[in-house]
């Protein structure tokens, strides 16, 4: 236990129990009885037994793991409980009186048994407050602590689930990137050391991108550009490239490798399966509270909506993670011969 917490615990614990004493007490007149040094030991006796008595029961909630149960299996167990503490309060204070000779200026003596059971009842109206507030208290604390652990918990799972995509999309984009340049090594050995630049410029990029969960889309549309260069060293002619960006859109947070993600979908399942080629068309504008990203590719679904699996599945869990419901991601064939996958961000009006 903390020690700030065990201090507390001990502060509670002498000024409830001493407040308590200080009562029995005051309350000597009222009974017609003089505040002598028996009084005043006798409220001393009481704290002390009061103090007992309910720290064992405290050990006991604790080892037990009362505290981490529910308060419907916690009830029966803690009614038990405070009777044994109450039995074991008139026990402790019963003793301490007799052997101090502190009961001669009290209302009478009584027989043990009807002793025990008369401080039993009595001492029912201290200890029953004493337990519901214990109980309680470290009930609300348990459960605020279990609630923080379990968003740190979901944070970190998201965290981890974000670098994991991560980590599979980034190798993919390697391979085609070098695969294109390959072909350029013999053909064209200049513009193969220019795509070697433009390489090194998208992997600067991507590993920038990497510690961050948002980046510009901006940003993330130049590194496609870079992409796209490099692709059309591959395919020439057959590649063309459109683009109809609102400006505006620019500075808004998507994903990093996203989009760079869907363009190589686009052309992987779309262009290099056509004969003359085709089109690549990105579209960037704003529609209601949405920022809507949509890519245009020449060539059909064929089946291939989850050809590319885990980089359409990762484009739906990444927006999920990142914006919740909201956003939504969708891929279809439109006009016989165009696929469209349009992703819808929800724009942050607060800023």
């Amino acid at each position: 236990m903390p020690k700030n917490v065990s201090k507390y615990y001990w502060l509670c614990q002498i000024g409830g129990w001493g407040t308590f004493a200080l009562m029995v007490v005051l309350s000597a007149p009222m009974l017609e009885e003089k505040i002598t040094y028996k009084v005043i030991g006798l409220g001393v006796v009481d704290a002390f037994a009061g103090i007992l008595a309910t720290h064992i029961f405290r050990e006991v909630i604790r080892r037990t793991g009362w505290l981490r149960l529910t308060v419907e299996k916690a009830l029966p167990k803690l009614l038990i409980g405070v009777l044994l503490t109450c039995l074991t309060y008139a026990v402790i204070r019963i003793v301490l009186v007799d052997s101090l000779d502190f009961l001669s200026t009290t209302r009478g003596k009584f027989n043990f048994i009807s002793r025990i059971m008369g401080l039993t009842l009595e001492n029912g109206v201290t200890i029953i407050p004493w337990t519901l507030i214990y109980y309680f208290y470290h009930y609300i604390e348990n459960s605020r602590t279990q609630q923080l652990d379990t968003l740190k918990l979901e944070a970190l799972v998201k965290e981890l689930e974000l670098k994991t995509i991560k980590a599979h999309i980034n190798p993919h984009f390697i391979f085609n990137a070098l695969n294109s340049i390959r072909a350029l090594i013999d053909e064209n050995p200049v513009r193969a050391r220019a795509a070697v630049t433009e390489l090194s410029n998208i992997l600067r990029s991507s590993m920038q991108a990497e510690k961050l969960e948002t980046v510009t889309f901006e940003k993330e549309l130049n590194i496609v550009k870079d992409y796209l260069a490099l692709e059309y060293i591959r395919f020439e002619d057959r590649l063309q490239v459109e683009y109809d960006i609102d400006e505006d859109t620019l500075d808004q947070p998507i994903p990093p490798m996203m989009l760079q993600t869907l363009v190589e979908n686009a052309i992987k399942h779309g262009i290099s399966r056509q004969v003359d080629g085709g089109k690549v068309r990105i579209v960037s504008d704003f529609k209601g509270n949405f920022h809507e990203l949509i890519i245009f590719n020449t060539g059909r679904l064929n089946g291939s909506r989850n050809a590319d699996g885990f980089g359409l599945a990762s484009t739906k869990n990444r927006l999920q993670l990142l914006f919740g419901q909201k956003a939504n991601f969708d891929i279809r064939e439109v006009n016989g011969n165009t696929v469209e996958a349009r992703v819808l961000i929800p724009v942050d009006l607060s800023k």
